[in-house]
Formats: C-alpha cells, sequence, structure tokens
C-alpha cells in the first residue's frame, strides 16, 4: 500500500515538473516573439529619427547604423517590462483559450503553482537584465553618448570624476584649458584646490594655474589667490585672474554621464565619489535602486498579465480584455516614471521613488488574482 500511495506521488511530481516546464516554454516562446517584434520597431524608428537628426551634418548611413545598434541593447531594456506584460498575456491567453489551464485547475492545481514557473522565468530574466545586459548596454549607451556630443550637440567640454577630484576641459579662443578640483560646491558653482593646465592648440603646453577657489560667473571663470607657472620662467603670485569660458552651470552638470552609462555594478563606487566630489548623486542611486528593483518588477507584471487573462472569456470580448492589460501596462510605466521624477526632485526619498512602482503593482496582482481564486 504504501509502495503504491508512494509511486502515485512520484508520477504526481514528475506530471506537475513536466507541466511547470511546458508553461515555461510556452512563455519563453512568446517572450523571445515580442522581444524581437518590439526591438525591430525600435531600430526602425531609432534609425528614421536619427537620419532626421543628422540630415544637416552630412553624416554617411553607416554612422547612423552604428549609433542605433549601439543604443539599441539600453532601449530593449527599457521595453522590457512591456515584453514580460505582452508575453504573458498572450500565453496565458492561449492557454486558456485551449482549455489547458482550465483542466490544469480543474485537476486542483491552483493558480499560484501555475504562475510559479513564469514568475520565475521573468524573474531570471530580470537578473540577467541587471548582471549582464545593463553592464554591457551602458557601454554600448556611453559610447553612443559620445557620438551624440560630438556629432549633433557639438559638445566641446567634458567632465569627469575620480578619486582624485574633479576634471573638467573646456576650449577657448587660444585652445584649451584642463581644470582640476578637488571639491566642489554646486549652488554656486565653486571649485576649491584648483589647478588650470592650458594649451595652445590641441596639445602644446602653455602654462599652469594654482589658485584656491574658482569661482563660476557670466562667461568667466574668476580664480583667487593664483599661482601661475610657464615654461622657463619662475612661478609668480598672480592675484585674481579672469578666464573666459562658455560654461554654465547647466553645461557642466549636463556634462556628467547619465547614470544609464553606468554599469550596475560601477554605480555604487561612482556615487561614492560623486558625493565626495561635491556633486548631488540622487540620479545615480535612483538608478542603482531602479535596477535593483527590475525582478521585482517583471514578476508584477506576470501576475498583472494573469489578472486579465487567465479568466476565461465569452467571445468578442478577448480584445477588449488585452486592450484592459496593455492600457495597464502603459499606465504603470506613467506612474512609474511620476515617481521617478519626484525623486529626482527630492519631493520623496530615493529608495522609495525606485521601488513603489514595483512594490504597488505587485501588491495589486497578488490582491487581483487571491480575488479570482476565491471566485
Amino acid at each position: 500500500m504504501s509502495r503504491a500511495l508512494t509511486g502515485s506521488g512520484m508520477r504526481r511530481l514528475r506530471l506537475s515538473g513536466t507541466l511547470s516546464g511546458y508553461i515555461a516554454r510556452q512563455y519563453c516562446f512568446w517572450f523571445v516573439n515580442f522581444l524581437f517584434g518590439l526591438t525591430g520597431v525600435i531600430f526602425l524608428v531609432s534609425t528614421v529619427d536619427l537620419l532626421d537628426r543628422l540630415s544637416s551634418k552630412s553624416a554617411s548611413l553607416g554612422l547612423v547604423l552604428k549609433m542605433v545598434l549601439l543604443r539599441l541593447p539600453h532601449l530593449s531594456m527599457e521595453v522590457m517590462p512591456f515584453t514580460i506584460l505582452l508575453a504573458g498575456l498572450t500565453c496565458f491567453w492561449r492557454l486558456t483559450r485551449s482549455h489547458e489551464l482550465v483542466v490544469t485547475r480543474a485537476a486542483g492545481v491552483s493558480i499560484w503553482q501555475l504562475l510559479a514557473p513564469v514568475v520565475g522565468v521573468a524573474v531570471c530574466v530580470g537578473l540577467f537584465s541587471v548582471m549582464l545586459l545593463n553592464p554591457f548596454a551602458s557601454v554600448l549607451l556611453g559610447r553612443f553618448e559620445q557620438l551624440e556630443a560630438r556629432y549633433i550637440r557639438n559638445q566641446p567640454s567634458t567632465l569627469s570624476v575620480s578619486r582624485n577630484g574633479l576634471w573638467l576641459r573646456q576650449a577657448d579662443e587660444d585652445g584649451q584649458s584642463v581644470i582640476h578640483a578637488q571639491r566642489v560646491t554646486t549652488d554656486p558653482m565653486v571649485l576649491y584646490g584648483v589647478i588650470v593646465f592650458r594649451f595652445a592648440g590641441q596639445d602644446r603646453f602653455r602654462e599652469r594655474i594654482d589658485a584656491n577657489r574658482a569661482e563660476l560667473e557670466l562667461h568667466e571663470w574668476v580664480l583667487f589667490n593664483t599661482r601661475r607657472s610657464v615654461p622657463g620662467q619662475p612661478p609668480q603670485d598672480a592675484g585674481v585672474i579672469r578666464m573666459a569660458t562658455d560654461l554654465t552651470h547647466e553645461k557642466i552638470m549636463d556634462s556628467f554621464a547619465p547614470p544609464e552609462t553606468i554599469s550596475f555594478w560601477s554605480l555604487p563606487g561612482f556615487i561614492k565619489l560623486l558625493e565626495n566630489a561635491g556633486f548631488s548623486a540622487v540620479r545615480h542611486k535612483l538608478q542603482f535602486h531602479r535596477l535593483l528593483a527590475l525582478p521585482l518588477l517583471f514578476s508584477a507584471m506576470v501576475l498583472l498579465a494573469a489578472t486579465f487573462s487567465l479568466r476565461p472569456q465569452r467571445r468578442g470580448r478577448v480584445g477588449l480584455v488585452i486592450l484592459s492589460g496593455v492600457l495597464t501596462g502603459f499606465m504603470v510605466y506613467f506612474v512609474s516614471n511620476f515617481v521617478f521624477a519626484l525623486g529626482l526632485s527630492a519631493k520623496i526619498p530615493v529608495v522609495p521613488a525606485a521601488w513603489t512602482p514595483a512594490g504597488v503593482c505587485l501588491l495589486l496582482g497578488v490582491a487581483m488574482l487571491l480575488h479570482l481564486e476565491d471566485g
């Protein structure tokens, strides 16, 4: 008798594993299809957009395609929640229409057991996106930003932050200047522990200026307590020096690499560097926590898809149900960006701004599925 029960339990366990694998494969099939479909649409739209933006720059088609391909992995990550949602809607709807899920639930399988393999796939996709795809996409997006600054924005100035402080390069009438500062305050823009290296042309060193601090005023840097060093001459105290610049507070802040161009693994260290240099790291903290919340958001998208497509629908109402699911996805996207904007403006703390959309969607999906299961 015990052997029979054991054998029956083993057969049920084997069937459960087979069923889970089948549902997971069905979901993966639709996920891959939607991912390639949406990526193809993004590729075409981005190509047309860049052709329009570069039409007056005499850029070649090869450069346009290169820039599109460099940006494509990042844009694919941006639409990944929609891909998860659409794949879930289609997969569950087809399994419901073919009565496979109806028969499975009639056999005593709960809705949570049905969703477990799909949620597992979504979590794996989220972890893959954060740990592997994001570092790859951030490197390519950084190269895209460089090409965009060169060919579209004509941005001659660059800003970087390292463990040794702040480095800023600007072009002027006589050549170029490289400015180094130990720390900075951003409101107003004041640099401390300043060293300026001035070059004639591209690479011929002209002079070095050391200053206690440098204040950014309209179209000029004002350097205080300066000491000027020119090749072949002894250093001399120079008092206050005014150095022309086309930089503004906004241009300097915009010169930072966007958080999306920094790998998930490098963000914590870069945040520390920004804060040590005196800059705000809110954008980068939000990006870091947003990436951490990605697996949770993907799981929530699966649960929302299930609430719209698992219940058998009458003929003629299928399109309305699918449309409702898609509109819900757009609403989630809008709310996420709205909360993210509140976090950027410091209206709400960083952690709630990054985790609230995923958490609310997950709780909403669980509540709706509990109602569906009880019903």
